[in-house]
């Protein structure tokens, strides 16, 4: 057997070796020593304020945003999914868990309770003096219902909603009409009580008929989607009908607030260009998309298909939020001229819809939540005031529904189920009644009675929904009767 000296070459190398490493850790280090050595000496230009105020007000007064941001998400994805489960126990979508947490984790019940904890969450102004906490709640919080919409839009079969386009503005506009009209003549009694002379009444009566005018579009596609009705013919004309209602309605309230505002010609300018938008994308946007995709889909290059869409999405939703009538529309436009059942449709709709409904989407609901004070609300008179707000809002869509679907020649159940679903509320109703506050033309009381309004009709959607299509025939639940002369 033959031994290998100290001499021999292999062990030279290793020495040479880390001979070697051992003197460029050392001239490293003393090179790094002479050169702070020469800049401890030199003197920097002054930074710019702008430079570094946003990283000092990241942790002004002791916050650090980014702790807050992920503890509030984690509470509310937890609280959301527990509620979620025992309100399915009682046939409710997990949306409702998710809209209470928010509620919960928020000053009217966490907030009541024990302040300081839920300041561990989002701290409050004194910590936070330029709210950066909500301020990124909110961001992502918009960034989740865009990307919502855009998958819902994607699951969206388009052919269908064409052939029955008569029949939901027919619906919708009536569904709006009918609970205005009402909102407004409630105004006559709520005025005197719960506003003040200064605030004229023909804002206070625009603002409530609007409120009441109002679809919740997001909530309505994930209760559809929770009880697998989205791709039936009544999920797909309640969503049409919910699209064309709240493309109209926020067109209206771009009015409603030229009004306000003495500025009329500006509210007619959003809805021309709005009109403008919805043309010009099914008119040129939609067939270029698909020959662009047919193009695509031939050379396998779905990574770059991906990220043009999603710049495509971004881009209209951009458009539809300069325009004023809200960046969920443009999203929700964008996916729903995408053929539905193409392979880059399915692809990105399985990417996405996780990501989104899990993590994202929640913030949405939260941030809402965390805005209402139902601890406003207190007395009897309060309380009727509630019930008779829920009244109102229900006989208006409800009726308003019913009355058009059955004009058209839809059977009594289907429309029914659709004036039941046409009630729902929800986030796009706070988003108004936020408008509406932000104004000073609703109080802050009216506000949380209007909130307690929307998430009553909200949770009465699923039962007497799942009730009313329970009697219908084994395999024609969701099915929508609609004669030939409307398609």
């Amino acid at each position: 057997m033959s031994t290998i000296t100290s001499n021999s070459p292999t062990q030279r190398e290793s020495l040479y070796s880390l001979l070697y490493y051992i003197l460029l850790l050392i001239g490293a280090i003393a090179s790094f020593l002479l050169i702070r050595e020469l800049g401890e000496k030199l003197q920097a230009p002054r930074a710019a304020a702008s430079a570094t105020s946003a990283a000092k007000a990241a942790h002004a007064g002791g916050v650090d945003v980014v702790v807050h941001v992920l503890a509030t998400l984690a509470a509310v994805i937890a609280l959301g999914n527990v509620l979620a489960w025992v309100l399915k126990r009682i046939h409710q979508p997990a949306v409702i868990g998710e809209v209470i947490a928010g509620i919960v984790l928020g000053p009217s019940v966490l907030g009541a309770i024990s302040p300081d904890a839920m300041h561990l969450l989002i701290p409050d102004a004194a910590t936070d003096p330029h709210q950066l906490v909500v301020g990124s709640l909110k961001t992502i919080a918009q960034l989740g219902v865009i990307l919502y919409m855009f998958v819902v839009g994607l699951e969206l079969n388009a052919q269908k909603v064409g052939r029955q386009a008569k029949a939901a503005i027919a619906i919708s506009h009536a569904s709006i009409i009918f609970p205005f009209v009402l909102g407004s003549g409630t105004a006559l009694w709520l005025y005197p009580i719960l506003s003040t002379d200064g605030v004229p009444f023909t804002s206070f009566a625009l603002f409530l008929g609007v409120a009441m005018s109002i679809t919740a579009f997001p909530v309505l596609a994930r209760i559809l989607t929770d009880q697998r009705l989205e791709q039936t013919d009544l999920g797909v004309i309640a969503l049409s009908c919910a699209a064309t209602d709240d493309v109209t309605a926020w067109c209206l309230l771009a009015f409603v607030v030229g009004v306000v505002q003495a500025q009329v010609g500006g509210a007619v300018l959003v809805a021309v260009a709005t009109i403008a938008f919805i043309a010009l994308m099914f008119v040129v946007v939609h067939p270029l998309l698909i020959k662009w995709m047919a193009w695509v889909e031939e050379r396998q290059s779905d990574r770059q298909a991906t990220a043009f869409l999603l710049i495509g999405l971004l881009c209209a939703a951009l458009t539809t939020e300069a325009i004023g009538i809200h960046a969920v529309f443009g999203a929700f436009l964008l996916g729903a001229i995408i053929p539905h059942d193409s392979r880059i449709a399915q692809e990105l709709t399985l990417k996405l819809s996780d990501v989104v409904t899990i993590m994202l989407l929640p913030a949405f609901f939260a941030v809402t939540g965390m805005n209402t004070r139902i601890g406003l609300i207190d007395g009897w008179e309060s309380g009727l005031i509630c019930v008779a707000l829920i009244l109102v809002a229900t006989a208006g869509k409800f009726g308003g529904t019913i009355l058009a679907s059955r004009l058209i020649g839809i059977d009594w159940r289907t429309s029914a189920a659709l004036g039941i679903l046409m009630n729902t509320r929800g986030l796009m109703e706070l988003i108004v009644l936020n408008i509406g506050l932000s104004l000073g033309v609703i109080s802050p009381k009216l506000f949380a009675m209007m909130v307690i309004m929307a998430l009553a009709t909200t949770i009465a959607t699923s039962p007497i929904l799942r009730k009313l299509l329970s009697h219908s025939d084994s395999g024609t639940e969701g099915s929508v009767v609609v004669p030939a002369d409307v398609h």
